[in-house]
């Protein structure tokens, strides 16, 4: 029999805040979150790359009902549309009860993630081996990418105008590709390095083949026979790779982590572990109150700028067609409109504990994270939620028994990051960060917890249905 708590107990209870682990708090919300996360994993292992992201949506939004958006249609609640912006982005629009001058619920996650782009001009031999040169996007650790396995995705437009879609080293017979590294015994130069200069950008070097084209004399023939095969196999010719997009991505298949197969070990989890939950969401909701809107756009890791990111205005457009249908101006539905900026945060981990500060860090199997502010040292590059705001999220994730916690990038003077908030935020809406922590941030392989990944679910789920 457990003892009788004593006042201060009782008093602490009362007055207190603590996070609590989800395992003790709702053992019922674990098997819906081992459930929920077979598909998340499934989504991981066939979307890594925003293209491939946006046709997954696509495919399930048109199986849910969804149809494309006429931005002279005629819509009444509970209609379902999505608008693509140019293969990377896509919105998903479920209308509501209320007129849209009540305002959106809106939840921007963002489906592109840290990755080795090729070069324009990318193909070389050199000491008879083939390789593909590389650009990386978003911030990474160089050196976690070596002696890996890669697999290639992308498109090539040829000159005829096709497009060839290209996606190899995912299954289990197809050839991976890597980045060599030095042997330790002849890497003492190496090793004097900083951490951060341990691989150059110019030395994350694709490894694509070894074998030259027959016996015939001349130079470059590795590379002449690469060009061959690859001719052969996508009936493209080196000029083509000018007009292309072609990406390096791990090629580690998605695995459960730990003997308890409490968490999920990927690539990709930044931002997808957030874009999952959000399309998720939006597709079981079927009459909400106030119009729900998911936006999974590009270009977050390199500043959300460009066409496709949220630095751009296609959001901006969207929410004023929406008003046009209904006689209004677009920036008097956005006035009133709130958003999730779903993205993630650090998760504390034991092994690297002087990078954040213990009462202010999300922990795993903590739930879902709610982040007023990121940014950098002095809140630069960020919007900082409002007062009220946070209470109204606060209160809502309370009412909905979604398990929820709140945490800050890293501490004050050590760095920290931006999302997607401040750029809908320069919108006049009330948007605040809530996301999912993650272990090993722009690593080849993160981790977050399967309960985390749900209580996203479960938030975004309870934003959409809220009527107040």
């Amino acid at each position: 029999m457990s003892e009788k708590k004593n006042e201060a107990e009782l008093l602490k209870e009362k007055l207190f805040f603590e996070s609590e682990n989800i395992c003790k708090a709702d053992e019922a919300s674990v098997k819906k979150a081992d459930k929920f996360c077979e598909g998340y994993k499934d989504f991981l292992n066939t979307s890594k790359t925003e293209r491939e992201a946006v046709e997954y949506f696509k495919a399930i939004a048109e199986k849910k009902g969804f149809v494309e958006f006429d931005k002279k249609g005629k819509y009444k609640a509970g209609d379902k549309v999505y608008s693509i912006n140019r293969k990377k982005a896509i919105i998903l629009c479920v209308f509501g009860k209320k007129s849209v001058e009540n305002g959106v619920r809106l939840v921007a996650s963002h489906i592109d993630s840290p990755r080795l782009d090729l070069k324009p001009n990318p193909l070389y031999e050199d000491g008879e081996l083939a390789f593909f040169k590389t650009h990386y996007y978003g911030g990474i650790k160089k050196y976690q990418w070596t002696a890996i396995p890669l697999s290639l995705h992308g498109v090539v437009l040829k000159a005829d105008g096709s497009t060839v879609t290209v996606s190899l080293g995912e299954k289990a017979n197809e050839p991976k590709f890597v980045i060599t590294d030095l042997l330790p015994h002849l890497a003492s130069e190496q090793c004097k390095r900083t951490l951060n200069e341990g691989i150059k950008g110019e030395e994350l070097n694709i490894l694509i083949g070894s074998r030259p084209f027959k016996s015939d004399k001349g130079s470059e023939l590795v590379k002449l026979n690469i060009m061959r095969l690859i001719n052969e196999k996508y009936g493209i010719v080196e000029k083509d790779f000018l007009s292309a997009e072609l990406t390096l991505v791990p090629a580690f298949p998605v695995s459960d982590i730990g003997f308890d197969a409490s968490m999920i070990g990927a690539y990709g989890h930044d931002d997808r572990v957030c874009a999952y939950p959000a399309a998720m969401a939006i597709f079981d909701i079927k009459s909400p109150e106030y119009t729900a809107v998911t936006v999974l756009t590009d270009k977050e890791e390199i500043g959300s700028d460009g066409n496709t990111g949220l630095n751009s205005s296609y959001l901006k457009y969207f929410i004023s067609d929406l008003a046009r249908l209904e006689g209004l101006e677009g920036r008097d539905v956005l006035s009133k409109s709130q958003c999730l900026s779903a993205d993630v945060n650090v998760a504390f981990d034991p092994n690297f504990p002087d990078v954040t500060e213990k009462k202010n860090v999300a922990v795993l199997n903590h739930g879902v994270c709610v982040t007023k502010y990121t940014g950098a040292r002095g809140k630069s590059g960020t919007s900082d939620a409002s007062a009220e705001f946070m209470n109204k999220v606060a209160r809502l994730f309370d009412k909905n028994k979604v398990v929820w916690q709140t945490g800050e990038l890293g501490k004050v003077d050590i760095g920290g990051g931006g999302t997607v908030a401040m750029y809908i935020a320069n919108l006049d809406v009330d948007v605040i960060d809530v996301g999912v922590p993650v272990l090993s941030m722009h690593s080849p392989f993160e981790v977050v917890a399967k309960n985390d990944v749900y209580m996203a679910y479960k938030a975004f789920t309870s934003f959409f249905e809220d009527k107040e």
